[in-house]
C-alpha cells in the first residue's frame, strides 16, 4: 500500500467545523511540491512549504489564531491565519495557494492538514474556529 498523502493513498479530512470531506496529498507540478486538495469536483493546488511556514509562524505567534477562511475573490480578515496564507509579509511574498481564481480558502483546507500531520492543534466549532502550533 502506498504510504499517507500520495495520490493512490491521499489524506482524508474534514474542514475544521467537521461538516465536510475532502482530500490531500503532495505531488510536484512544474519543478514545485505541491499540495493538491481535492474537494467534490474542485482542485486547489497550495505551495508545500506553506505547512512549515504555517507552523513557524504559528509558534512566533504563541497562542490561538482565528482561521478566517475566505475565498480568493474576498478579502480575509486581519490577524487571521487566511489574511498571513496571502499576506506580502509571509516567507514567499503573497499566496500559497496557486491556481489562479481559487487561491482562498487556506484558513479552511490547510489546518486539518497540520492538525493530521501533528503540526498544529485546531478547533472543530461551527464558526470561528482557531489554531496553534503544537
Amino acid at each position: 500500500m502506498a504510504s499517507e498523502g500520495t495520490k493512490e493513498n491521499p489524506w482524508k479530512l474534514k474542514t475544521p467545523p467537521m461538516t465536510s470531506e475532502y482530500e490531500m496529498y503532495k505531488d510536484v507540478k512544474d519543478d514545485k511540491e505541491v499540495i493538491i486538495c481535492v474537494v467534490g469536483k474542485t482542485t486547489l493546488l497550495y505551495d508545500a512549504r506553506c505547512l512549515t511556514d504555517l507552523q513557524t509562524m504559528l509558534k512566533e505567534h504563541g497562542d490561538w489564531m482565528d482561521l478566517g477562511s475566505a475565498d480568493e475573490q474576498k478579502p480575509a480578515k486581519d490577524g487571521t491565519v487566511e489574511a498571513w496564507g496571502r499576506s506580502e509579509n509571509n516567507p514567499v511574498g503573497g499566496w500559497y495557494g496557486l491556481k489562479k481564481g481559487l487561491r482562498g480558502r487556506f484558513g479552511m483546507y490547510v489546518p486539518p492538514l497540520m492538525e493530521k500531520l501533528g503540526l498544529a492543534e485546531v478547533t472543530h466549532e461551527a464558526k470561528n474556529n482557531k489554531m496553534r502550533a503544537k
